[in-house]
């Protein structure tokens, strides 16, 4: 396996997979739109090989799997933002379900035996009861955002495929991941930002929040894309797999916020944003890796008080 593809390469997460897959040794291209912002790859655009393409036409899409003939794809591409997804429902599953049937669509046009990392999320699992803790891949998906249903439709499609024409999808359920690069809007981005944004006076020592009660599972960006990998490498297709941190990774957003203020030699205060709080919010993201682990032997490495700092120190290098 040499040559990658990987759908939305100028992303956060895409990235960081182009860095991991380029130190291993791969032939790596990646989709881009017209105005995608490539602040994220700019240290490595000159070993990338990148396409532009539209996910949502499928003959842009088919146009770049026929270019590239790639061994394997990571689909990473998507409207990832939760919040978003109520307010732009539509675009939001247009972009998701729709992006992912010209992938598969374009795959299968041209006959080629590529392995297909899907990405998809935590979010899937929605209203976890407590006894179904820690998630399984097997929990029931009850889905509390249109994000999330998004994701459910690509799990499925990519599910039909296999199960129709044979091909090699492997999805993902990654948990929360975060790291440096993570944009402002999501939530321990948005925190370290503002923790930043004060030390430097450009804003007055209050972090403004929404709900604070909700527990998710962390894990490092630079750990999640290893696993990706590994995904592609060694795991079955047509299988789903969760990639999270598990006990060790679980934190409720309160105390991801005070871990990062006591990182600061700043006092600051906190304050609601009735702005930022959600028309319905998933209580808690406990996940059992367990599955991927046997697969792979993956496991976490990079703690999340390390995670947190690096962050703050991202945003302090460029605030």
């Amino acid at each position: 396996m040499k040559k990658i593809l990987i759908t939305g390469i100028t992303g956060f997460v895409g990235s960081h997979l182009a860095e991991w897959l380029l130190k291993q040794g791969y032939e790596v291209h990646g989709t881009v739109r017209w105005r995608s912002r490539m602040d994220n790859i700019l240290a490595i655009q000159h070993k990338l090989h990148l396409i532009e393409t539209d996910l949502r036409d499928y003959s842009s899409m088919h146009r770049a799997v026929w270019e590239v003939k790639p061994d394997a794809i990571f689909h990473l591409a998507a409207q990832s933002f939760v919040p978003t997804s109520f307010h732009a429902p539509q675009e939001t599953l247009t972009t998701n379900i729709h992006g992912n049937v010209n992938l598969l669509e374009a795959v299968r046009q041209e006959k080629l035996d590529t392995v297909i990392q899907v990405a998809g999320s935590s979010e899937e699992y929605g209203m976890v009861y407590p006894d179904e803790i820690p998630i399984k891949e097997t929990n029931p998906l009850r889905p509390m955002s249109p994000y999330a249903v998004s994701k459910v439709g690509q799990d499925m499609l990519s599910l039909q495929y296999h199960l129709s024409y044979g091909m090699n999808t492997i999805v993902t359920r990654a948990f929360n991941h975060t790291g440096p690069r993570r944009g402002e809007v999501f939530v321990c981005s948005n925190f370290a930002m503002q923790v930043a944004r004060i030390e430097k006076e450009l804003q007055e020592p209050v972090i403004e929040h929404g709900n604070l009660d909700t527990i998710r599972d962390f894990t490092d960006v630079r750990d999640i894309v290893r696993g990706y990998e590994l995904a592609v490498l060694k795991c079955k297709a047509g299988e789903v797999y969760n990639l999270c941190s598990g006990e060790k990774g679980t934190f409720s957003i309160r105390s991801l916020l005070e871990l990062l203020v006591q990182m600061s030699s700043v006092k600051i205060k906190l304050k609601i944003d009735p702005r930022r709080m959600r028309p319905s919010d998933v209580p808690i993201l406990h996940g059992d890796a367990l599955k991927f682990h046997e697969c792979t032997g993956w496991e976490p490495t990079i703690p999340f008080e390390q995670t947190l700092r690096d962050i703050l120190d991202y945003w302090r290098s460029r605030i």
